[in-house]
C-alpha cells in the first residue's frame, strides 16, 4: 500500500500526461512556455483571485513574498509552531525574526488567542517590530482566517497564507489560497495538487505586488530578463511541470478533491470512538493533504506505527519536532512551556495513507489493524 499513490494517478491519466509532456518536448519550449501562463490563469480562476505567479517551489514562493514586502532584520513574523520548517525558515532567510505561536489542539492550526498575546508581548518587549502573520492551512484544513484578519487589521500587519497543504480547502465556499494579502502553495508531488518535481505558486489580488513578484522571480527583470532593475532570484516553474499540472488540476477539480473527502468519511466511520479523528469545523472543507489521528500518548502512537509497518501499512508523523525546538532556531531561546499543545501533538499524531485512489477495502484494512491494536491495549 502507498501512503500517497502517485503511481495509480499516473496510470489513470497516463495518456494525457504523456501527451502534455511530449508537446513541450516537441516544441522545445522548456522555460516560460505558453503552458505556464495558461496554468497560472486556471489556478487564479479556481482559487478566485486576480493573480497567480508560479515559482520554482513553495518555499521560494514564500521567500519571494517576503522580499517583495521588504521584510528584513528587525521585523517580526508570526508563525505556527506546529508546521514544516520552511514556514519559519523563509523568515530567517530574509533576516527577520520568526515568532512561534502555539496551535489549537483540535484543528492543528494557529491558536488565534495565543497569536494576539504573542503580538502584544512582542510590541511590549520592543526588540523587533511585528510585520507579518503566516497562518498555515495544515493537513488540508484552512486556518481561522476571519479571526486572523481581525487581528492583522488591529495591529496593522500583513498576512501571508501558507497554503502548501491547503490547496482545495475552503471556508464557507471561499477557497484556500484566497485569504490574506498574499498566499502561496506548493506543487511538491505529495501535496493535494502535485507535479512531477518541485513547483509552487503565489496568489494575490494586489496588482503592484504581482508585478513586483514577476520581476523578482526572474533576476529582478524590468522590460525583459536582460534589463535588471532590482536584485531578484531565479525561481521559475518550468514548462513541463506546468503542462503536467494542467492535466492534474482538471482531475483534482473533477473528482480527486471529492474522492479524498469520501475516503475521509470511511476513515471517520471506522475509527470514530477508537482513536481521535480529524476535526472539521462547521463551514470548513478540507483537501486532506493528510488524514491525521491522535493517540493518547507517544508510546501508543509509536507502537501503532510499528504495528502498521509490520503489516505493510505506511504512516507518517507530521511533525516529530516543533519549530521552537529546531536547532536552527536555538538562538531565539524559546520557552518550552509556551508550546504545550504543539509538544503534545508531536508525541501523539499519526498520519494514515490518504489519496483519491484508496479503495474502501484498503481503508478497511488499515482501520481493522488500528482497531485490533487499540482493543489489545484495553485487554
Amino acid at each position: 500500500m502507498e501512503f500517497r499513490d502517485l503511481k495509480k494517478q499516473y496510470q489513470k491519466y497516463k495518456l494525457e500526461i504523456d501527451a502534455a509532456i511530449q508537446n513541450v518536448v516537441t516544441n522545445a519550449d522548456f522555460i516560460s512556455g505558453k503552458e505556464v501562463g495558461e496554468l497560472e490563469k486556471q489556478l487564479a480562476e479556481y482559487v478566485g483571485v486576480k493573480h497567480c505567479i508560479s515559482s520554482a517551489n513553495g518555499t521560494e514562493a514564500m521567500t519571494l513574498v517576503m522580499m517583495a514586502w521588504g521584510i528584513k532584520e528587525g521585523d517580526a513574523v508570526f508563525v505556527p509552531d506546529f508546521t514544516f520548517f520552511s514556514t519559519g525558515e523563509v523568515v530567517s532567510f530574509v533576516g527577520a525574526t520568526p515568532v512561534c505561536v502555539d496551535v489549537d489542539r483540535d484543528t492543528f492550526n494557529m491558536d488565534t488567542d495565543k497569536l494576539e498575546r504573542a503580538i502584544i508581548q512582542t510590541i511590549n518587549e520592543g526588540k523587533v517590530i511585528p510585520k507579518v502573520i503566516i497562518p498555515v492551512d495544515l493537513f488540508g484544513l484552512p486556518a481561522e482566517h476571519s479571526k486572523i484578519r481581525e487581528i492583522a487589521n488591529k495591529y496593522k500587519l500583513l498576512i501571508l497564507e501558507d497554503g502548501a497543504q491547503g490547496f482545495g480547502g475552503a471556508v464557507n465556499g471561499k477557497k484556500a489560497c484566497s485569504f490574506g494579502d498574499a498566499a502561496t502553495t506548493s506543487f511538491f508531488p505529495a501535496k493535494p495538487l502535485g507535479c512531477f518535481g518541485d513547483g509552487g505558486a503565489i496568489f494575490t489580488n494586489d496588482h503592484e505586488l504581482a508585478a513586483l513578484l514577476n520581476s523578482l522571480k526572474i533576476h529582478g527583470k524590468g522590460e525583459n530578463k536582460y534589463d535588471n532593475v532590482r536584485i531578484g532570484v531565479n525561481s521559475r516553474l518550468d514548462t513541463i511541470q506546468a503542462a503536467i499540472l494542467k492535466v492534474k488540476l482538471k482531475a483534482f477539480i473533477n473528482h480527486e478533491l471529492d474522492d479524498v473527502n469520501q475516503v475521509s468519511q470511511i476513515y471517520n466511520e471506522r475509527l470514530s470512538g477508537i482513536v481521535e479523528i480529524p476535526y472539521i469545523p462547521n463551514g470548513y472543507y478540507s483537501s486532506f493533504a493528510q488524514y491525521t489521528i491522535k493517540l493518547n500518548n507517544k508510546k501508543i502512537r509509536d507502537g501503532l506505527q510499528a504495528n502498521l509497518k509490520e503489516q505493510g501499512i505506511p504512516s507518517m508523523v507530521y511533525y516529530a519536532k516543533p519549530l521552537h525546538k529546531q536547532q536552527a532556531f536555538s538562538y531565539l531561546n524559546y520557552e518550552d512551556q509556551d508550546f504545550e499543545i504543539t509538544n503534545k501533538l508531536c508525541d501523539t499524531v499519526l498520519s494514515l495513507p490518504m489519496h483519491p485512489y484508496l479503495t474502501e477495502a484498503e481503508v478497511n484494512r488499515v482501520c481493522g489493524i488500528i482497531q485490533n491494536y487499540i482493543l489489545q491495549l484495553k485487554t
